[in-house]
């Protein structure tokens, strides 16, 4: 699928009411009543809450429980939890690429049944409820640049990333369990045409990390660790998520970002197998699809493109503006492989943990 198919969606000329069907009973839920979800916490986390988990809890009475963890740890935490049978979260976050693996099923509940409840809705991206949990964003995993210096040079590409010498400062880049975008980023610098990325060529990237690594002054592995390094000057580039940033820069920091360097992510939310509260976790991803409010003030504070066209509609002009352009869209962002990321993951993250010590 095309990046534009991601970020692009077509008009939207009405939206099922389908609210009451999917939520089933209505009316306040008695005391006590609550849904646990696991996200990266920060100030994504606080994006969700003031635009979805509170809404949710005001117009429900269930209360919203989120449990911070890195993307590694969930998947990790939420397949031995499954394995054991002993499931303390309802819901957890999980990258696009994640959820399209067949792993993924066995530790989230197929939501099929679920979704049908959801056939006609014309404002929803296509793939905006699988059987491996429900979409919860669009974005970008991108070169993110320090701007103190207004006057200086900015950098554009991953040639620009590796390039030390014109762009002087620290470098950061992710280290968890799906080091793809980092040997992709590399094998980008080095030469190789976008439309030539997959398969990964991992001897090339890693000579190419080779390149950079005494330039990384940090290694991330959380999403508020990606930005904290620009609060205290510790680098000034970095591959970060576009979430992130947006949010950084919404504090004040000056900071900027290219759409030249940039993956196509995403996040979904699936619903963990024997989920304790599951009637009250399904209620929970039904708000998310059914109001386009909630999805527009969530990416207005992420900067991140929701399922409904309804809810592009109601985002500002200045968010809208600051978008993925068409151009952005057909000739520099990247839409990962998940196929092959997926297939062999086991040998990319072998060869990274080996790299990486």
């Amino acid at each position: 699928m095309t990046a534009a198919k991601y970020l692009i969606q077509r008009p939207c000329t009405f939206i099922v009411a389908a609210f009451a069907l999917v939520l089933g009973a209505s009316g306040h839920a008695s005391a006590n009543e609550e849904v646990i979800i696991a996200s990266t916490g920060g100030a994504y986390d606080k994006a969700l809450r003031e635009a979805w988990f509170d809404p949710f809890t005001k117009e429900t009475g269930i209360a919203v429980k989120t449990v911070a963890a890195t993307n590694a740890e969930m998947r990790a935490k939420a397949t031995a939890m499954v394995k054991t049978g002993n499931v303390s979260w309802d819901l957890f976050m999980q990258g696009e690429i994640q959820a399209m693996s067949p792993q993924h099923l066995e530790t989230a509940a197929d939501i099929s049944d679920f979704c049908r409840n959801l056939d006609g809705r014309e404002d929803l991206v296509a793939d905006a409820c699988r059987p491996g949990g429900i979409r919860l964003q669009s974005t970008a995993t991108l070169l993110v640049y320090d701007r103190s210096n207004a006057s200086a040079p900015v950098p554009e590409t991953w040639a620009d990333m590796w390039d030390t010498k014109r762009f002087p400062g620290g470098r950061a880049f992710p280290n968890f369990d799906d080091p793809w975008r980092v040997m992709a980023a590399a094998l980008l610098a080095d030469g190789v045409p976008r439309d030539k990325l997959f398969p990964l060529d991992v001897d090339r990237a890693f000579a190419k990390l080779d390149e950079i690594r005494p330039s990384v002054s940090v290694w991330w592995k959380t999403g508020d660790q990606s930005v904290q390094g620009f609060r205290n000057k510790d680098y000034s580039l970095g591959q970060i998520w576009l979430t992130r940033a947006t949010a950084l820069k919404a504090e004040g920091h000056p900071i900027g970002w290219s759409y030249k360097a940039a993956f196509l992510v995403g996040d979904r939310v699936a619903l963990l197998k024997d989920a304790p509260n599951r009637e009250n976790a399904l209620k929970l991803m039904a708000y998310w699809l059914n109001n386009p409010k909630a999805q527009a003030r969530a990416c207005e504070l992420l900067s991140c493109t929701p399922p409904s066209n309804l809810a592009i509609e109601m985002m500002s002009a200045e968010v809208r503006a600051s978008m993925p352009s068409p151009v952005d869209i057909e000739e520099h962002i990247i839409v990962p492989d998940a196929e092959w990321i997926n297939a062999n993951a086991p040998r990319l993250l072998e060869r990274w943990n080996a790299w990486i010590r």
